[in-house]
């Protein structure tokens, strides 16, 4: 599935709740199924500065495609570096930098959060396509 697609289905799947309590419950449940950093990669380099809670998120490179994991000690951010990295990981570099991230207004997340929670979520994605252009640099 192409970014576009698992964002699309992602807006989809929170256009299904009536309210942001569903909704926040939703992020806590695919905070649970997060692909778990392992425990060596919690280190101060993995730590996305700007977040109020620890968010460490790693990646590699398998074939083409970069694969994310991450971790948080919060469970609403965990739910929300769950959507970034179900639409990032197992992506061509090239595919993350250029991604758009507008799903993210359309799910309303930022709407939802705490100005300090809205500039975490920036946070996550800058990181992530940090990653990428590092990783593409490495490809070409």
């Amino acid at each position: 599935m192409s970014i576009e697609e698992i964002q699309n289905e992602i807006v989809e799947e929170f256009s299904m709740f009536d309210d942001w309590m569903q909704r926040y419950e939703y992020m806590i449940e695919l905070g649970k199924s997060l692909p778990l950093i392992e425990e060596q990669y919690k280190t101060e380099d993995n730590i996305i500065k700007g977040c109020q809670s620890k968010v460490w998120v790693h990646a590699e490179l398998e074939g083409d495609k970069l694969v994310f994991t991450a971790d948080s000690d919060a469970i609403i951010t965990k739910g929300i570096i769950a959507i970034l990295i179900r639409a990032f990981s197992n992506q061509k570099p090239k595919d993350i930098i250029e991604a758009n991230t507008d799903f993210i207004d359309k799910i309303g997340l930022k709407d939802h959060l705490s100005p300090t929670r809205a500039n975490g979520l920036v946070s996550m994605i800058k990181q992530l396509k940090l990653y990428a252009i590092a990783y593409q640099t490495q490809l070409n």
